[in-house]
C-alpha cells in the first residue's frame, strides 16, 4: 500500500519570498506542511526531499530553501483535510498555500517552536485514533 497522507516539518532560516501563484513572504521559523499522495506516497516524499527539482507546487518553492527536519506518514489514509483543519485551529495558516484541491484555509502552518508542532502532532494522534 503506497498511498496516504503526510506532514513535513520544515525549518526556514531566513525570509523567503514565494512568487506563485501569488506573492507571499514566509518568515524564519518552523512550518508544518500537510499533504497527501494517493498514487505514490514514498515517491512524493522523496521528491520533497530533493533540493534540485522543477518547481511545480507551492511547497516546492519552500522545500528547495528550507530544511526538512521531520516527515510523518499516515499510510493508507487520506486525512489531509482533517489534519489541516486541526492544525489550523492552533497555528497560523498561510492562506491558500497548498490547499487548492481540498476545501481548507491552508496546508502550511507556522510556529516559532518545533516543539509546538510536535505537541500538536501527538495531540492529533490521540484525538483521531479512529482515523488511523
Amino acid at each position: 500500500m503506497n498511498k496516504g497522507s503526510y506532514i513535513l516539518i520544515l525549518k526556514l532560516e531566513k525570509d523567503l519570498k514565494i512568487t506563485r501563484p501569488k506573492e507571499i513572504t514566509l518568515k524564519p521559523g518552523y512550518y508544518a506542511y500537510v499533504g497527501s499522495a494517493m498514487n505514490s506516497l514514498t515517491g512524493r516524499i522523496k521528491r520533497h526531499l530533493l533540493k534540485n527539482k522543477k518547481i511545480h507546487w507551492h511547497i516546492d518553492q519552500l522545500t528547495t530553501q528550507a530544511r526538512i527536519i521531520g516527515v510523518y506518514m499516515f499510510v493508507g489514509k487520506k486525512i489531509e483535510k482533517e489534519m489541516s483543519e486541526f492544525f489550523g485551529r492552533y497555528l497560523k495558516g498561510i492562506k491558500g498555500f497548498g490547499s487548492s484541491d481540498i476545501q481548507t484555509h491552508s496546508n502550511l502552518f507556522y510556529s516559532p517552536s518545533v516543539h509546538e508542532i510536535i505537541r500538536l502532532l501527538n495531540e492529533f494522534y490521540k484525538k483521531n485514533g479512529d482515523l488511523m
